[in-house]
């Protein structure tokens, strides 16, 4: 049976200029199923009661959960524990036990890094960052061009199904266009079920797939405990919380002023203009800006106005100016060099 995110692949790959063959192949399923359903956009398939399918390595998963919180923070391989099992009456295949134990298992300290790269418009990364100041906690929702690393930044005191698609939509409005592909975390609030349909084929919230086919991506998943698969993004976050966050809050400290998200809203944009698009990025060697520049010619548009606009939640705008402590000009006089 046809999934939603199945569903939701065909109409994206279709506005992105592929034949139903090519569709049908990268799918796999018919032709006629790609075309039935391009002629029938209204139609969305349902889920049915699925129930969960024993395995031959089911009887021993809790003896495997055991061995590896008894072995933290080291690692038994999996040759090891295959043995064990086996010995207990374990009949089934190491692939199996590898795929099971694969999320468990975190990166090697001395694990080498190794670089994935994209072409222009191809991907974006998105990620909430943790930010504490003085006992006040908020987040940042983080978006980065994999190519440009030309980066989107909205501030929020949660991490609701809503932050996140606000976060999205003000980012591809901040771009100018929409990537083909977006890389998420496992969180929750997006993701249903990972791996629901098999390996990489992962069960979406309704509301982020109505929201992909609206826009016209891809949402894809990091894998569990590989952080560094959306490393471009990770690694902005440091930068974001050493260069943007401790300056202004040290700032705004020593002048009595109080850091919340207001403040951090109303200041992210020229730093983001000003400061971190104008390094030299460690990586590319070029400016941020300059590779954006040049990756907004591949971005997809952004849809038009008959398409339906999706509204998201107002709880998650950003706060106006007029509900800061003070006017805007104080914190800028007072900040002014600073950054």
């Amino acid at each position: 049976m046809l999934t939603q995110e199945q569903l939701v692949d065909i109409h994206v790959l279709h506005r992105q200029g592929l034949s139903n063959r090519e569709i049908a192949r990268r799918l796999g399923i018919s032709r006629n199923t790609v075309k039935n359903y391009l002629a029938r956009p209204t139609v969305t398939p349902s889920y049915s009661a699925r129930e969960a399918r024993p395995t031959k390595l089911g009887p021993y998963e809790a003896y495997l959960r055991e061995r590896i919180k008894a072995a933290e923070p080291d690692w038994i391989p999996a040759t090891v524990l295959f043995r064990e099992i086996e010995a207990q009456g374990y009949n089934g295949g190491m692939t199996q036990l590898r795929q099971y134990l694969s999320p468990f298992k975190k990166p090697e300290a001395n694990d080498p890094v190794v670089r994935f790269e994209t072409q222009p418009g191809e991907q974006l990364q998105v990620d909430f960052t943790n930010i504490n100041r003085n006992r006040r906690r908020m987040k940042g929702f983080v978006a980065t061009l994999s190519f440009s690393r030309a980066t989107f930044v909205h501030f929020s005191e949660r991490e609701r199904q809503e932050d996140w698609l606000y976060g999205l939509e003000e980012a591809f409005a901040f771009f100018g266009g929409v990537t083909q592909h977006v890389l998420f975390d496992n969180a929750k609030t997006i993701m249903i079920e990972r791996d629901a349909y098999g390996p990489g084929r992962h069960r979406w919230n309704q509301a982020l797939l109505e929201f992909a086919k609206y826009y016209g991506f891809q949402p894809r998943a990091c894998r569990p405990y590989r952080a560094r698969t959306k490393g471009k993004v990770e690694r902005f976050n440091s930068y974001l919380k050493s260069s943007f966050i401790t300056p202004l809050a040290a700032s705004l400290k020593q002048h009595g002023l109080r850091f919340d998200v207001s403040v951090a809203n109303a200041h992210i944009g020229p730093w983001l203009e000003h400061v971190a698009h104008q390094r030299i990025h460690g990586t590319t060697g070029q400016k941020p800006q300059i590779l954006l520049e040049q990756e907004r010619f591949h971005l997809q548009p952004l849809p038009t106005k008959e398409h339906g606009r999706i509204a998201t939640s107002s709880a998650s705008r950003p706060t106006p100016i007029e509900s800061l402590q003070h006017p805007l000009s104080v914190y800028d006089s007072l900040l002014e060099g600073r950054l």
